[in-house]
């Protein structure tokens, strides 16, 4: 091997290893990573190839959802009394709660019909309505042994109105592990979605 030769080698290696390296980077969890990471599932989805056209009188922009404090990781909590927190073992978001909760709440109600949601920032802003809210809740309670996912909406309407409303989901009978814990809290943040979705029509 020429000299020539054996520095395009060198080189390649490095760049290789400098691409492996930041893979790792990005999917690194420690040194005990996860089996499965947690997400929300739509319930209902709109078909395949299926079309929304409406005016802009009936388009909402789902925007400004954010979570209480606990909520702002990738973790589950899990409220072990009224003044201790702690996580779930093993359980991890896929994304943020609050985004994984505002793309639930923009397929839910627009497999309703009855909406035109849209997420362009441009359309956003001039959209009539507009939906915002707090996640304040969205896990384990370990007193009633019950997954909790609630959360208070703001809807702003075409008449500029601002209406406000807390809703809510309990599922109880649930085991304090992520197998269980999991499912519970998709059934519960579709419940809630839905719930949100018959609110603002």
């Amino acid at each position: 091997m020429t000299g020539k030769d054996g520095m395009k080698s060198v080189f390649r290696g490095i760049v290789m290893a400098s691409a492996a390296l930041a893979l790792a980077g990005c999917i690194s969890f420690g040194k005990d990573p996860p089996d499965s990471l947690l997400t929300l599932t739509p319930a209902k989805l709109a078909p395949a190839g299926a079309s929304t056209i409406g005016t802009k009188s009936a388009a909402i922009a789902i925007m400004g959802i954010t979570a209480s404090q606990e909520l702002n990781v990738n973790r589950v909590p899990v409220q072990v009394n009224a003044s201790s927190l702690a996580y779930l073992k093993d359980a991890f978001w896929v994304d943020n709660p609050t985004t994984l909760f505002s793309r639930l709440l923009s397929e839910t109600i627009q497999a309703k019909g009855n909406r035109l949601v849209v997420s362009n920032a441009e359309l956003q802003a001039g959209a009539p309505t507009r939906l915002s809210g707090q996640l304040l809740e969205m896990g384990f309670d370990v007193p009633t042994q019950s997954v909790v996912v609630r959360f208070d909406a703001t809807l702003q309407n075409k008449k500029g109105e601002i209406l406000t409303r807390r809703f809510e989901s309990v599922q109880p009978g649930i085991k304090a592990d992520v197998e269980h814990v999991g499912p519970a809290l998709n059934t519960a943040a579709n419940d809630v979605a839905n719930q949100v979705a018959e609110w603002v029509g």
